[in-house]
C-alpha cells in the first residue's frame, strides 16, 4: 500500500485544516487507518484511529473534541478535519495503515505509513 498524504498548510490558532490520505496499490477497505504526528524534537504521537467500516474510532485526548477522523472507502481515502486548532498542533502528520484485528493507539502496529504532511499553526 502507497500512502499519500495532502492538506497541510498554515492556519491561525482557532482556524481549520483537513488532511486527507489517499492510498494506491491495495484497497484501504481491508485496513484499520490511523493519523501521528510528529513535532520538533518530539516523538511520534498517536491523533486518531478509525476501523475498516468507519463505526469504530479513537482519539487522543489532546484533540477530542476538535479533531474528526473519516474514510471514505468508494474512494481509497481517510481524512482528518482540524478544527479549533492551537500553537501545539504544530506537527509533521502522518498517515498509516494496519491490518490488525482492532483498531491501535500505538505506531509499531502499522504496516504502512506515508510520506508526512506539515500542518503550521500561527498564534
Amino acid at each position: 500500500v502507497q500512502l499519500q498524504a495532502s492538506g497541510g498548510g498554515v492556519v491561525q490558532a482557532g482556524g481549520s485544516l483537513r488532511l486527507s490520505c489517499a492510498a494506491s496499490g491495495r484497497t484501504l477497505r481491508s485496513c484499520n487507518m490511523g493519523w501521528f504526528r510528529q513535532a520538533p524534537g518530539k516523538e511520534r504521537e498517536f491523533v486518531a484511529a478509525i476501523s475498516r467500516s468507519g463505526t469504530v474510532t479513537s482519539y487522543a485526548d489532546s484533540v477530542k473534541g476538535r479533531f474528526t477522523i473519516s474514510r471514505d472507502n468508494a474512494k481509497n481515502t481517510v481524512y482528518l478535519q482540524m478544527d479549533s486548532l492551537k500553537p501545539e498542533d504544530t506537527a509533521e502528520y502522518y498517515c498509516a495503515a494496519d491490518q490488525a484485528i482492532v483498531i491501535v493507539t500505538t505506531a509499531a502496529p502499522y504496516d504502512y505509513w506515508g510520506q508526512g504532511t506539515l500542518v503550521t499553526v500561527s498564534s
